[in-house]
């Protein structure tokens, strides 16, 4: 079996090499800028939602996230098999196409300053969206909802507990 030869013919600025239906090709000039600028990444509430929830629990003097009643239903949520715990938790997230808000719910420790802790909390969670997601972080607002006093048992260490 003999092979042809083939005749090369130059190429318009932009075409595929072999190509003659006109259409742009994967490998062609014409899209614009460096391949990983090409396109939209679009980022769900709920992915920045665990990211803050997480980066929010990390912060010494945050007791747990939440409003008593999520917190009571998230334990109930949490022993159901497959039900898993809640990392976005106490936090809503509004996402746009290059900045998002964020509101959080907290629950500290006794005496700890709140002041402080809802610092660390904006410094940590701003911090952490905007490395992983490249979204600016327009505003954390956060509420704080309780504070656990040194004796009161906590509802999700009572479901540990129970559950073995």
């Amino acid at each position: 079996m003999s092979e042809t030869p083939q005749r090369h013919q130059p190429q318009a600025p932009g075409s595929v090499p072999g190509g003659d239906d006109g259409r742009q090709g994967q490998f062609s000039k014409r899209g614009g800028g460096a391949p990983g600028t090409r396109g939209r990444t679009t980022i769900a509430d709920g992915v920045v939602e665990k990211i803050a929830g997480l980066a929010a629990r990390d912060v010494v003097g945050v007791h747990a996230m939440g409003s008593g009643f999520s917190r009571t239903f998230g334990a109930v949520r949490d022993r159901v098999p497959g039900g898993g715990k809640s990392v976005s938790r106490g936090v809503k997230a509004e996402v746009g196409e290059s900045q998002t808000a964020l509101d959080l719910e907290i629950v500290v420790d006794y005496g700890v300053a709140i002041s402080e802790v809802a610092r660390d909390v904006r410094e940590n969670v701003i911090a952490a969206v905007e490395r992983m997601t490249g979204l600016e972080v327009v505003e954390v607002n956060i509420a704080v909802s309780d504070v656990k006093l040194p004796d009161e048992e906590d509802d999700e260490d009572e479901s540990e507990a129970r559950v073995q």
